[in-house]
């Protein structure tokens, strides 16, 4: 792929524009490894620090790495309303144990236009009372959107927390047809 040696990890990173606001997208040479809602100039420099601990490397702006340019291509299809699924490798690093399993569910098992209730999902990972841990799992995710996090709502009809901030989650949950659109 390039010129680093086969242990040297690379982080690459942009920023896209979307209907919910600037998106950090980062990948490793292995996929996608982190989403981050709302990339302000603050935003941005927190996330680099911590993926430069997390990955042991700086990350470096290169929006025509042909991952993040495949990514950028999903995304505005997904937000156009053309793409329902994303079709990307995933580097799911920055995640393990009980978050990653339930991640991976919800990334396999909840389709685009459907909801899961935080206890449904806690039961087809086999733990079907740790509808709390879901939401700290759901809390935890490192790539949002596309590991559809907005679509794990409450068991009584409310639509539960969410890391992009509620506003984002109707928002999410409208294009996807789940929820009327937002009047303001």
């Amino acid at each position: 792929m390039d010129s680093l040696g086969q242990n040297e990890q690379r982080v690459v990173w942009t920023v896209v524009g979307t209907d919910i606001g600037p998106l950090l997208l980062a990948a490793t040479q292995d996929g996608l490894v982190n989403v981050v809602f709302h990339a302000t100039d603050a935003v941005r420099e927190k996330t680099l620090d911590r993926l430069a601990s997390r990955l042991g490397t700086e990350p470096v702006e290169a929006p025509d790495s042909p991952l993040l340019a495949e990514a950028i291509r999903q995304f505005e299809a997904y937000f156009a309303g053309a793409r329902r699924d994303f079709d990307l490798p995933l580097d799911w690093s920055l995640i393990s144990g009980f978050n990653r399993q339930v991640l991976r569910e919800l990334a396999s098992g909840v389709p685009y236009g459907s909801v899961v209730g935080y206890g449904d999902l806690a039961g087809r990972v086999g733990q079907p009372r740790a509808a709390q841990a879901v939401g700290v799992a759901m809390g935890s995710n490192p790539l949002p959107v596309v590991v559809p996090c907005h679509r794990v709502v409450e068991s009584d009809g409310g639509i539960g927390g969410f890391g992009g901030g509620l506003e984002t989650k109707r928002k999410l949950l409208a294009l996807e047809g789940v929820l009327p659109e937002p009047l303001f």
